[in-house]
C-alpha cells in the first residue's frame, strides 16, 4: 500500500527551514540536492547561478512512517503563495499502483508532469486535482 507524506515548497529558504526542523526533530537528511545538480535536458533549461544553489529536494525522516520533504520554488516552477505551498506526496509500491493512483486522482484536474522515469531513478508525476490540491506520485525503481 502507498505511503503518504507532506511535501512543502518555499520561496528560497528551504535550507534554513529544514535545518530548523532538523534541530527540532533530530535525525539526518536522507537526501539534499540543489537545482544546479540536475542534468541538463531539452525540457528544462539550466538554472541561473542564483537558482542553482536553491534546494531541488530535501528529505528528513521524522518518524518510522513519516518523511518531511521540500524544495524551493524557481522561475520554472512558479511562485509560492499561501495555499499552494504544499503537495500531498504518495509513494507507491509499484508502477501499476502509481499509474492507478495518478490516473484516478488527476481525473478532471491539471497534469503538470506526466508519470515518467526520472534522472533520480524514480517513476514520478505531478498534478493538481479538480479540487485545487497539489499531488505528487512516486515509485522508487531502486529502493534506497
Amino acid at each position: 500500500m502507498a505511503s503518504v507524506n507532506v511535501y512543502l515548497t518555499f520561496n528560497g529558504n528551504t535550507e534554513e527551514a529544514f535545518n530548523f526542523y532538523k534541530s527540532v526533530f533530530g535525525g539526518e537528511f536522507t537526501y539534499i540536492g540543489r537545482f544546479k545538480d540536475m542534468p541538463a535536458d531539452d525540457n528544462c533549461p539550466p538554472p541561473s547561478p542564483e537558482e542553482g544553489d536553491k534546494i531541488m529536494h530535501v528529505s528528513l525522516p521524522i518518524s518510522k512512517e513519516t518523511v518531511l520533504m521540500a524544495s524551493d520554488s524557481t522561475g520554472f516552477s512558479g511562485s509560492v503563495t499561501f495555499g499552494n505551498n504544499f503537495s500531498v506526496s504518495i509513494n507507491a509500491d509499484s508502477k501499476e499502483e502509481a499509474d492507478r493512483l495518478f490516473n484516478g486522482l488527476s481525473a478532471g484536474g491539471k497534469v503538470t508532469m506526466p508519470m515518467s522515469d526520472t534522472f533520480w531513478g524514480a517513476y514520478f508525476g505531478m498534478f493538481t486535482d479538480k479540487f485545487d490540491i497539489n499531488w505528487m506520485v512516486n515509485f522508487d525503481e531502486q529502493p534506497k
